[in-house]
């Protein structure tokens, strides 16, 4: 390839400033790589350039093919009519029209058949239909490596573990009779010269719908459309940005709510959405085969995760609801809480105020807080981290044996990298000549290793940079927390400033309007962040020109997963680790920026927070992100239909006119699904010792996810291009990832966060000090409240503002140091070092045992199921052997005419030596 050729797709900038005469599409013979045959067809100058047949409507809604009845719509292309709009953007819509007739004659020269019609419901818009003829269907199968049958699976299955669970889920089950089984084959690459060795029946439905729009989709994106000097366009991608096709897309088999009146047609649409996408289904199990015939691959792995893990978190919940059953229960009979609570033990104690503008307050006011903290800090909770943490091993592990055997049946064990196309954009780029390392063949890549380590170094850089903005965003927030409560103390301090909130005064404190207006800066901060932090990621991603799909997805999903990490579990960070820890005591506290004292906890403890504020971010988030995606694509669905109807519509509209009606399925929409499900089971995991009823809300958020899914893109969704993919990508690691890092979260949460582990090194070792003849409970509020002298306050802690009770002389606070008048006053004391020793023995003995055993587990549980492996390796001789056969039988075929020809010649020779002999 030239060098000075540019093929572009995406990373050029598209503009409409340029003289029309530059639009001639000039001949620019280039010879490109084997590889990219057979695309990239240029048209040379002054050719007469082909165009799509217009036929008129034949007034069948539900037809799915061209108007001869013979031909099926692989694909549907939609663009206004340029000859019908108004003179002053006439010159606009013109250079649109030369574009897209050199893009439709390069996609009939590529061998596509094309027949345009115009709309029924619009007059300005026109639709192309668009099919893949048998010849083209071939030669890209193979180029796309597409497996079809070679015969019938007849190897008997040994069933696996969950087949013995069939008598009782076949309640759950879809109706077999209307989605039944598909019959087994074994599979092969196609290969075009070798047609008889595969099981080809009828040539029209030997491929199926969905790889046709597959391979009709792939000539789509590399078809040119312009070429301007040495510059060559090409993609519809670029044209449907640009404006010269409003969509592109295939087409749904039938309408989702009644059967097609076509006697061919399948009808999956339909029985999608009755037997699965229906609200009445939820407690049904989903039909994985034919969402994967119908959506493709990626869409059907993703349901296929989203199942599992569902079924999966109905264990945890199960645990999780018994560890919150037994905590409610030890409310009302834990010692500690009863001395809280008692008018004589904490009606008794004073405690220290909390803040400069704060007061002395009484313990017993947080009474009710203490029981409710019973509930999650207790030993049941500890068990529950435990169990989570070997819980999401399981899952995990069962997850790849699962993934496994759905590998085998979609036939893509050996969907490797170099089966998998190469992007069209990375195409477009490859301008430097290397050698292949595994097959020693020349071929082109875009950029030399310098450069390919700068593209990455530039995207990590960056990254890294946002992740620093939203961190310092943070800090930002809770400095904005300190000022705004120390300004609200003060404003809010005087009964009569709120006598215009009557009905809500109670509830108007500094800490209420603090968290509130702290969290709606929050809110948009982080919307902000999000929705330009995204584009930077897409850029940057497109900047590293990733070779594959599945690279550049993964590459993409690294990326925002970083950002979004930082972005949700901050503030569960904050509130675990850092808020109260660094507060020093009341005579000395510790002030962020010199001004500004730092947080302390609520009177109840952080761990407590912390609950209540991942109860409000799981639920909160659930509840808006199922009605954000019921009732937005709806109302986009409806404002769309009301602002293209037509007053002089005569016929029902035709199958792609109800289509272009829906929402256009989106390039990152899998991405937030993930996302979204991936960030909950963060949630379910990392912060878990603070909350066991996050399973509970994540299995019942996952329930109505699965089937507002399902009923999102079966009804509202124009269908989904099918892609191959093998796995979840770079969610996998992703996931582990998670999982290892959940066990030190846990681990802390109930070392640092929690009031155990002073409970337990009270129980077992300093209950005995205090008097007691056995160990026990009684005493440890006494022992784990310091003294303060109220007269060692400060200047600096002291404000005119607060008028504080003269009367106290001495006031406690959460803390293990000397009282006043020791040698080493408000010093640590030896219970602070021996409750220290025993959190750090906790977190390191806790981290080892679940670690090994989540080893342990990792290692006997194999990937692969041993039955699924025997499979494999028994379609691989069988297929080989089949192949082998039918090699055979071709050569033999190719061989009989010489046969024949030697067999000739030999009796001819030996006629001639027996005439020799004679004479």
């Amino acid at each position: 390839m030239n060098e000075n050729d540019i093929l572009e797709m995406d990373s050029a900038p598209e503009t409409e400033d340029f003289d029309d005469a530059q639009l001639g599409m000039i001949d620019e013979e280039a010879v490109y790589p084997q590889e990219f045959l057979p695309t990239y067809h240029s048209i040379k100058e002054g050719t007469v350039l082909n165009k799509a047949d217009q036929v008129e409507y034949n007034n069948k809604p539900d037809s799915l093919f061209f108007n001869d009845g013979i031909r099926r719509i692989d694909f549907i292309l939609v663009y206004e009519d340029e000859d019908k709009k108004e003179f002053e953007k006439r010159h606009v819509f013109q250079r649109r029209k030369k574009r897209r007739e050199y893009f439709e004659a390069s996609l009939m020269k590529m061998g596509l058949e094309l027949e345009a019609m115009p709309s029924v419901l619009n007059d300005n818009l026109m639709y192309v239909k668009v099919h893949v003829p048998w010849d083209v269907q071939c030669t890209y199968a193979e180029v796309l490596h597409i497996k079809v049958p070679i015969d019938v699976n007849t190897t008997p299955f040994r069933p696996s573990m969950w087949r013995f669970f069939n008598c009782f889920t076949k309640y759950f089950r879809p109706n077999e009779e209307l989605i039944t089984e598909e019959t087994d084959f074994f599979t092969a690459p196609f290969e075009k010269d070798c047609l008889d060795r595969f099981r080809i029946e009828k040539k029209d439905h030997f491929f199926t719908p969905s790889m046709k729009s597959r391979m009709a989709y792939y000539i789509l994106c590399r078809a040119p459309y312009e070429i301007r000097g040495n510059m060559k366009k090409f993609g519809i991608t670029k044209l449907l940005g640009g404006g010269v096709y409003k969509a592109a897309y295939p087409l749904h088999d039938c309408r989702f709510n009644v059967k097609s009146t076509e006697e061919s047609c399948p009808n999956e649409r339909f029985l999608l959405y009755k037997e699965w996408a229906h609200p009445k289904n939820f407690y049904k199990m989903q039909p994985l085969d034919l969402i994967r015939k119908y959506y493709g691959e990626k869409i059907g792995i993703y349901f296929a995760w989203l199942g599992f893990y569902t079924f999966m978190l109905a264990l945890a919940a199960v645990v999780g609801l018994g560890c919150f059953i037994y905590g409610y229960q030890m409310q009302e009979s834990s010692t500690w809480s009863k001395e809280v609570c008692d008018p004589e033990i904490g009606g008794n104690i004073v405690m220290c105020p909390q803040c400069d503008l704060c007061n002395y307050w009484m313990l017993n006011s947080t009474c009710d807080t203490s029981k409710k903290l019973i509930i999650f800090d207790n030993f049941g909770t500890l068990v529950f981290a435990v169990f989570m943490s070997i819980w999401v091993t399981v899952f995990l592990e069962f997850w790849k044996r699962y993934q496994a055997e759905l590998e085998y049946e979609w036939d893509t064990v050996e969907f490797l990298e170099q089966e998998e196309p190469p992007r069209p954009e990375y195409e477009a780029k490859c301008i430097y000549e290397t050698t292949n390392p595994v097959t020693g063949v020349k071929e082109n890549v875009p950029f030399t290793t310098c450069g390919r380590c700068f593209r990455v170094s530039i995207g990590i850089g960056t990254v890294l940079f946002w992740i620093v903005l939203i961190l310092a965003s943070i800090v930002a927030i809770i400095v904005y927390r300190l000022a705004v409560f120390l300004s609200l103390s003060v404003s809010l301090k005087d009964a009569g400033d709120l006598k215009n909130l009557e009905p809500i005064k109670e509830y108007v404190t500094p800490q209420m309007a603090t968290s509130v207006t702290a969290g709606l800066i929050s809110f948009v901060v982080i919307m902000i962040l999000n929705t330009l932090y995204e584009r930077v990621a897409i850029w940057i991603t497109d900047f590293e020109l990733p070779r594959t799909r599945t690279d550049y997805e993964n590459s993409l999903t690294l990326k925002m997963f970083l950002f979004q990490f930082v972005n949700y579990y901050s503030s569960c960070f904050y509130i675990a680790f850092v808020k109260g820890k660094i507060v020093g005591y009341p005579g000395k506290p510790v002030y962020l920026l010199g001004k500004y004292r730092n947080e302390e906890c609520d009177p109840g403890g952080c761990l407590i927070e912390l609950t209540t504020q991942l109860a409000i971010i799981m639920g909160g988030k659930a509840i808006w992100n199922n009605i954000q995606e019921v009732l937005l694509p709806w109302a986009k669905n409806l404002i769309f239909r009301y602002c293209t109807r037509s007053t002089s519509q005569k016929a029902e509209p035709p199958r792609w006119e109800q289509d272009f009606q829906l929402q256009p399925f989106s390039q990152l929409g899998l991405f937030y699904e993930y996302l979204e499900m991936v960030i909950q089971f963060g949630f379910v995991t990392l912060f878990v010792a603070s909350f066991p009823l996050a399973p509970v809300l994540a299995l019942i958020n996952n329930l109505f996810e699965i089937r507002v899914d399902a009923w999102k893109i079966t009804t509202q969704f124009r269908r989904i291009v099918p892609e191959k993919a093998q796995d979840i990508g770079a969610w996998q690691p992703i996931l582990q990832g998670i999982a290892i890092l959940a066990v030190a979260t846990n681990a802390m949460i109930i070392a640092f966060t929690s009031d155990m582990i002073p409970r337990l090194v009270y129980y077992w070792s300093f209950s005995l000090y205090e008097g007691h003849t056995d160990h026990s409970m009684k005493g440890y509020i006494n022992s784990s409240l310091s003294f303060f002298n109220t007269s060692a306050f400060s200047d600096a802690t002291m404000n005119a503002q607060v008028e504080r009770l003269s009367n106290i002389t001495i006031c406690r606070y959460r803390d293990f140091r000397f009282p006043p008048g020791h040698p080493r006053e408000y010093e640590y004391n030896i219970y602070y070092w021996h409750v220290i020793a025993a959190k750090m023995a906790f977190i390191i003995v806790v981290e080892h045992i679940v670690y090994l055993t989540k080893f342990i587990l990792a290692h006997v549980i194999p990937d692969v199921p041993y039955t699924i492996k025997e499979r494999i390796k028994r379609e691989k001789y069988l297929t080989h052997v089949i192949l082998h056969e039918s090699k055979l039988r071709l050569v033999t075929k190719h061989l009989k005419p010489f046969v024949g020809d030697m067999s000739s010649q030999m009796e001819a020779k030996k006629e001639n030596e027996v005439e020799v002999s004679e004479f």
